[in-house]
């Protein structure tokens, strides 16, 4: 797949250079909002080069050194960081960047509002999609420069740290605890979350220890919520697109409302209003766990291909309801497609525009190129298609997706797909059944 610029993402990222590893330690304080931090990464050259760009919003760097070495010079200035490398690299030639940095971290601003690191009522929520991760890490803000992690996150003892990774330990010094996770699969930066609070941890029952739920102490979790259906969610999920792509999988509850919940790497966090038994928040929750699959394993290398993204996981909100004897994706097909033609879309769903991308229209329309072809080629070669999608990329696009299922079913489904993803009119309701 040709590396480009994003243009979702004007001035974010780097294409000069790939970071293979991000090591993190960060010390925060509740009370003051005060990050000290340090970021190692290990990158790559793409290409000869004399300079390197970082995406780092909001905080002061004190001290940047590459290969151990001072940089000839740095300039941080309108959320880039610039170095200038006292020895240029070759083509291919690895090298380390740390960047030590500080201050009270806030926000990115952009297209959809703020993103990244929010100050709770009483912790810290970091929900970066699409472009918040430099609200907290010097970083390669680019969705298909996906790396492994290591983050060391330091804070007040009474408090506990859910991020990016799996735990690995933790340890207490001078009044001080120091919670460690670490992610080795290729995770994209938007991905990297980080939730403090007064959590409570509890694995949930039938899921062999692979779904924890991490919820405000003193809060119970009422018995019929949809996050206790997150093992039988799992299970379902694996049935149609295959193996879970990670280790286990963190339900991380706030303690207030949040408008919506927002996956990330293994992880995906909710509010308080999202414990109630309704369908509204059951969707969501089988939603965010579909993202595992499709966004976080199979991540869209350019923004303007999210329907791939957010289409899987509002279908799967569709299967998840007929699993459970609710309406048929069938039935919630044709109630969205009815609704479909109020939303005013004017781009297409293949390119729907950075202020359209998380439009409702992107959802559902995409979840109906989904219904369509499933339609098209029946079950069996439609899940075929779905788990070797999964199996096999890292990094796709629309294109990748198209010349996927054309060699998997051996049948060319373009014709069929153009109407959905590049067209704007919308086609008729696809139906699996008369």
């Amino acid at each position: 797949m040709r590396v480009v610029p994003d243009p979702y993402l004007p001035g974010h990222g780097d294409l000069r250079y790939t970071v293979e590893h991000y090591d993190l330690a960060l010390d925060y304080r509740l009370t003051t909002n005060r990050l000290d931090a340090v970021a190692t990464l290990r990158v790559v050259a793409r290409e000869a080069t004399d300079a390197l760009r970082l995406d780092l919003s909001g905080l002061h760097v004190s001290r940047v050194r590459v290969g151990g070495a001072k940089p000839k010079k740095y300039t941080h200035k309108d959320r880039v960081l610039t170095l200038k490398l006292a020895h240029p690299l070759a083509a291919g030639e690895p090298t380390t960047v740390e960047v030590a940095y500080a201050g009270k971290p806030g926000p990115v601003p952009g297209a959809h509002g703020p993103a990244g690191w929010e100050e709770l009522t009483d912790g810290v929520l970091v929900a970066s999609q699409p472009y918040g991760a430099p609200s907290f890490y010097p970083c390669n803000d680019r969705a298909d420069d996906k790396a492994s992690y290591r983050i060391a996150v330091t804070t007040d003892p009474e408090y506990a740290v859910v991020a990016t990774g799996r735990p690995t330990g933790t340890s207490t010094r001078a009044g001080r605890t120091t919670w460690v996770f670490e992610e080795a699969a290729p995770t994209a930066s938007y991905l990297v979350s980080i939730v403090i609070g007064r959590l409570a941890a509890e694995p949930l029952p039938g899921s062999g220890g692979r779904v924890t739920l991490h919820r405000p102490r003193g809060r119970a979790v009422p018995p019929a919520s949809p996050l206790l259906r997150l093992p039988a969610m799992l299970d379902a999920l694996e049935g149609w697109f295959g193996p879970y792509p990670l280790p286990d999988f963190r339900a991380v509850v706030v303690d207030e409302p949040l408008e919506i919940p927002l996956e990330a790497q293994g992880m995906a966090s909710f509010g308080t209003n999202h414990l109630v038994d309704d369908w509204d928040n059951e969707r969501l929750v089988v939603h965010e766990l579909a993202h595992q699959w499709f966004g976080n394993k199979v991540t869209s290398g350019l923004l303007r291909d999210i329907w791939l993204h957010e289409g899987f996981a509002c279908y799967t909100e569709w299967l998840w309801s007929e699993a459970r004897g609710l309406l048929t994706a069938d039935e919630r097909a044709a109630r969205h497609h009815k609704a479909l033609p109020m939303q005013q879309q004017t781009t297409p769903l293949a390119d729907p525009g950075m202020p359209a991308m998380f439009d409702e229209w992107v959802y559902k329309r995409g979840a109906l190129t989904l219904h369509a072809l499933r339609v098209a080629l029946g079950d069996a070669a439609f899940f075929a298609v779905c788990r070797s999608w999964v199996a096999e990329h890292s990094v796709a696009s629309t294109t990748t997706f198209v010349d996927h299922v054309a060699r998997v079913t051996g049948t060319d489904q373009s014709a069929l797909l153009a109407t959905w993803l590049d067209a704007v009119k919308l086609p008729g309701c696809p139906r699996l059944r008369a």
